[in-house]
């Protein structure tokens, strides 16, 4: 049997009292780890993350909890060689791939460790200038962000373990929030390590981080009002959080994010052979194939005119066709495996949902795979679906397949287009790509009302641009409706989350006293 990784609670490694849940090597089928939190005494850790590590967290001014994040950055990157392996064995990535997730949660949380630094020495936060109450200037009120006096539960996804933990973590720590998290089990294995790594360190106030692996039965009922849990995953079980009494009775400050079905939107001055043409097409296959299809922000549907539609399903089927699938050691392999058998089977199994209604312009199954067993490998090749009657089609904008899979579609006015990508209900994020500023513009704000945000794309932008499924830390992470609802990053602005807003009644004299211990936090 392999070994039972422990779990870090009230300050403390805990291991629990049965064999636990096995890890599995999505390729090669092997087991690698095992994880459980039975027999925890969640509610110790829950208090002592809320009364310790808040506590000392609170003690300490935001220049100070900014250079507790830059030593974590320090560690995490002097053992990013031991993370690859783990994402490789437990994710089933490739280097690339695992880059995506563990580089990408390094630079993040570095990121708001120099963000966190420029709020200075303050120990609140200022929102606006101070507002007269009356005719006489002596009596104001001014609004303050304090810190909430509470615990930050994480209960993440399994396709970003790394970033998962430190682009929530990052703004919650800075904040002066202690963090519980609650990984994935399929891939808790690298934020476990990456947790008991930082504890090892003796960087963190006792009780500013833990980790729980396994079930996350019990977890949502040690919550109390001042604290807040954040959710990324199915649309289901974001409805369970919803409707759990810590949040629709103690009125818990919740976070959302869920299913996304995400679309790209070739303008129609981008021909094909255009430069714009080419960068959808790029982009279409980079999100198709990326973490295998695994990205909550990965393109599901792209809408070209209806004159480009045989163009853009050949173009794109030919680099689909140079994809090789397979074992991630491999170096001839450019996309890994899904996360695990269950999840081939679920990718499988929305493919024929969605065949119904679309036709196979590229398929993916029928793929040979590199150095891998298909009777034993989590593998699929990415695979092109077509509706060329968009508006019949309902399950494409109403379904989503979590893998190497997305559908094209015509359209035949733009009012039309954003219309239909309306139809997915609320999206993390909408691409178009064209070459008329004024036509990319009027486009984006078409686009935005539904969703969090849109990454326009045109020939000059084609080196700089960060790409459709990047989350970036300076740009808004969330969507409206289907998507959760929620928001995470955009600068500091996410520290507003684990922020209680409150307005301050008072003197002249006593709100300058107050505002010299405040900033106000730069966008």
């Amino acid at each position: 049997m392999s070994e039972l990784l422990p779990n870090y609670a009230a300050g403390r490694w805990q291991t629990a009292g049965d064999a636990g849940t096995p890890l599995v090597d999505p390729v090669l089928g092997t087991e690698l780890v095992r994880v459980s939190n039975t027999g925890l005494d969640l509610g110790e850790a829950f208090s002592f993350a809320r009364e310790q590590g808040g506590a000392a967290l609170r003690a300490l001014t935001y220049r100070q909890r900014a250079a507790l994040l830059g030593e974590v950055v320090k560690v995490l990157q002097a053992k990013r060689d031991a993370y690859y392996e783990i994402a490789t064995a437990n994710s089933g990535t490739t280097k690339k791939d695992s880059a995506v997730d563990i580089d990408g949660g390094i630079f993040t949380l570095g990121q708001y460790a120099r963000w966190g630094d420029s709020l200075g020495d303050a120990r609140v936060l200022l929102d606006g200038e101070p507002a007269r109450l009356g005719k006489d200037p002596a009596f104001q009120s001014q609004h303050v962000l304090a810190p909430t006096r509470g615990v930050a539960l994480f209960i993440n996804a399994f396709n970003f373990p790394s970033w998962g933990l430190w682009e929530k973590a990052g703004p919650a720590l800075l904040s002066g929030v202690p963090v519980i998290v609650k990984p994935a089990t399929a891939t808790a294995w690298l934020t476990q390590r990456m947790v008991a790594d930082v504890v090892e360190a003796g960087i963190l106030p006792a009780g500013a981080l833990s980790v729980i692996c396994g079930s996350s039965r019990g977890l949502m009922d040690q919550l109390q009002p001042f604290d807040v849990v954040s959710f990324t995953g199915s649309a289901e079980t974001g409805a369970v959080i919803r409707s759990h009494p810590a949040v629709a009775e103690r009125s818990v400050r919740c976070n959302i994010e869920a299913d996304s079905l995400n679309s790209a939107l070739l303008l129609p001055d981008a021909a094909p052979g255009t430069e714009a043409f080419d960068l959808l097409v790029a982009e279409v296959v980079r999100e198709m194939t990326v973490k295998s299809g695994q990205k909550c922000t990965a393109i599901r549907r792209v809408f070209v005119p209806r004159a480009f539609y045989e163009a853009a399903a050949d173009a794109i089927s030919a680099k689909l066709r140079k994809t090789t699938v397979g074992n991630p050691r491999n170096d001839a392999v450019r996309m890994g495996s899904l996360v695990s058998r269950e999840q081939l089977d679920a990718v499988r199994a929305g493919l024929a949902f969605l065949r119904e209604q679309a036709e196979v312009l590229h398929d993916g199954g029928a793929q040979p795979l590199v150095d891998a067993d298909p009777a034993i490998a989590a593998c699929i090749g990415p695979t092109l679906l077509g509706a060329r009657d968009p508006h019949a089609a309902d399950r494409v904008h109403r379904f989503e397949v979590f893998g190497p899979a997305s559908t094209l579609m015509p359209y035949d006015s733009l009012d039309e287009a954003c219309a239909l990508i309306r139809r997915g209900d609320g999206s993390l994020v909408s691409s178009v790509y064209g070459t008329d500023a004024q036509a990319i513009a009027d486009a984006a704000l078409a686009l935005a009302d539904s969703h969090g945000r849109v990454h326009a794309i045109s020939p000059e932008v084609a080196a700089l641009n960060t790409g459709h499924g990047n989350v970036m830390p300076m740009s808004l992470h969330g969507g409206p409706g289907r998507a959760g609802g929620g928001e995470e990053l955009g600068g500091l602005r996410a520290l507003n989350f684990y922020h209680r807003r409150c307005a301050v009644q008072a003197s002249t004299a006593a709100l300058g006293r107050l505002a010299a211990n405040g900033t106000h936090p730069a966008r």
